[in-house]
């Protein structure tokens, strides 16, 4: 019997219809920094924003993983004009602050009106952009420093690029997930869509994938091909349930299944995003919400589903 807190012999988990596994999400350490942007208006600040974040869904292609996290009022930005703040996440600090110098002046500076401002100006380490950036202001850049920090003017066609040195980068997590499996391709997208729209509202999380929603869960490695670093989820496919050599996961009665994948500053902005989305994910044609994880041997950070959700 479930009781109306859904638990049944603290064995079984269920809300509005939908199991939630006795399982875990299995995340790991990563580094971030957050980008401020700024513009003459919304519009040009979020498409700048966009632009950055594009191609940056998994460092297993993109070498870095980045979102946007939120839009900014004036009152909030450097500035005092509409902004967007984006999170970019990489393995180490070195390599991270080569990504940002490359979408930084490549997406950013580009962008018709925008600044660049650090987002997190108390992280101990600290990397180089607006300081590279420069160069490219041939010797007619010029710099001024305010509140113990350096910002670079860089003469653009249209006026001047105003960007921050330096950086801060901060320890972080990435890969935080759950799945949503349900019955039909239809379902599995609106609960997908729904959780997506809730996790957005929370600020220190991006969420890297297109839409914010993965169709192409992987597995380490290959079984096939074995210089692969990763391959399809093989176990969560519908089309290869009861096809011999696959040992499929999926219920008789789940013929669709979408990952919700997310980075976060710290473990509580994790914490807060997951139960936000799989609250919302749990809504008719949904079977049960699951995550992916490797034994506990990929990453050291573990986001248990019942916890979460009691919590």
């Amino acid at each position: 019997m479930i009781d109306e807190d859904g638990v049944a012999g603290g064995v079984s988990m269920v809300r509005r219809g939908v199991r939630i596994l006795d399982t875990f999400a299995e995340a790991f350490d990563m580094r971030a920094a957050r980008v401020v942007i700024t513009a003459q208006s919304p519009v040009w600040a979020r498409t700048a924003a966009q632009s950055m974040t594009g191609f940056a869904t998994s460092v297993i292609g993109c070498k870095v993983e980045a979102g946007i996290e939120a839009d900014l009022l004036p009152q909030e930005t450097p500035d005092g004009r509409p902004g967007v703040s984006v999170l970019v996440f990489g393995f180490n600090v070195e390599g991270l602050g080569g990504r940002l110098v490359d979408r930084v002046g490549q997406t950013v500076l580009t962008c018709p009106t925008t600044a660049c401002f650090d987002g997190l100006p108390q992280a101990a380490d600290r990397v180089v952009v607006g300081g590279q950036l420069r160069h490219f202001g041939d010797q007619f850049q010029s710099s001024k420093f305010l509140d113990g920090q350096r910002y670079w003017r860089i003469p653009v066609m249209e006026g001047e690029f105003l960007v921050q040195e330096a950086f801060g980068i901060q320890k972080a997590i990435g890969g935080g997930n759950f799945l949503i499996l349900a019955k039909d391709q239809d379902a599995a997208l609106t609960a997908a869509e729904a959780a997506v729209e809730a996790m957005r509202r929370l600020r220190g999380v991006v969420l890297p994938f297109p839409g914010g929603i993965v169709r192409a869960g992987s597995k380490v490695g290959a079984k096939h091909y074995k210089k692969m670093i990763a391959s399809t989820n093989d176990a969560y496919c519908p089309t290869l349930r009861g096809r011999s050599g696959v040992a499929s996961d999926l219920p008789e009665d789940v013929n669709s299944v979408l990952e919700i994948v997310v980075d976060g500053l710290d473990r509580p902005a994790i914490e807060r995003a997951l139960r936000a989305g799989i609250e919302a994910a749990c809504r008719p044609g949904v079977v049960e919400i699951s995550a992916g994880n490797y034994g506990g041997k990929l990453g050291k950070h573990h986001f248990r589903l019942h916890e979460l959700v009691n919590s």
